[in-house]
């Protein structure tokens, strides 16, 4: 998805890439959105030559609306595994146009029943050892979890054993990266 430059009608927060800092981009700054998936958007900025990601919640200093606005990812009924990997479906790279289930970055899914509901636990990597951006997609994948009806806590770390490859990109990754 690319577009001409959008002026920001309003100050706001932003995640530098791939350092993973945040920062503030001021009121009048003019960016290109480059993706908008998983309710947020990546967007560079012309006069810094960078990336930024921009959360949904901005998507209106964006002149757009947000993107998960109305998705709460509830379905009604008991939480299972196959609603976390569905969660997780929607968290991408704000690099690569590609989920970080079918980028291969998922290694590990466990969910554990309490009388609170249930404690999932997933272990995932990155495409690359010294992205910033861990912690942001992991944060975003925790905090989607969580919000499903009958998960009490998730809790979501970065490994980096095995170390990850493009041979973990599942077959529908590779159609979307044209790698087929």
């Amino acid at each position: 998805m690319s577009e001409s430059a959008i002026v920001l009608k309003r100050e706001i927060t932003a995640t530098r890439i791939p350092q993973g800092e945040a920062l503030i981009l001021p009121k009048g700054t003019p960016v290109i959105i480059t993706q908008a998936l998983g309710g947020s958007f990546t967007v560079v900025v012309p006069s810094e030559a960078g990336l930024y990601r921009i959360d949904g919640e901005h998507a209106d200093a964006l002149g757009k609306d947000d993107p998960a606005a109305g998705q709460s990812g509830e379905s009604g009924g008991a939480v299972d595994e196959a609603r976390i990997w569905d969660v997780l479906k929607t968290c991408y790279d704000p690099e690569i146009p590609v989920n970080i289930v079918d980028l291969g970055l998922i290694y590990d899914l466990q969910m554990e029943a309490t009388p609170r509901g249930a404690k999932v636990a997933v272990q995932m990597t990155l495409t690359a050892a010294g992205c910033g951006m861990g912690p942001v997609i992991a944060r975003e994948a925790q905090q989607k979890i969580v919000q499903l009806s009958g998960v009490a806590d998730a809790d979501v770390q970065v490994v980096w054993d095995p170390p990850w490859s493009p041979a973990m990109i599942s077959e529908e990754g590779k159609r979307k990266l044209g790698m087929e």
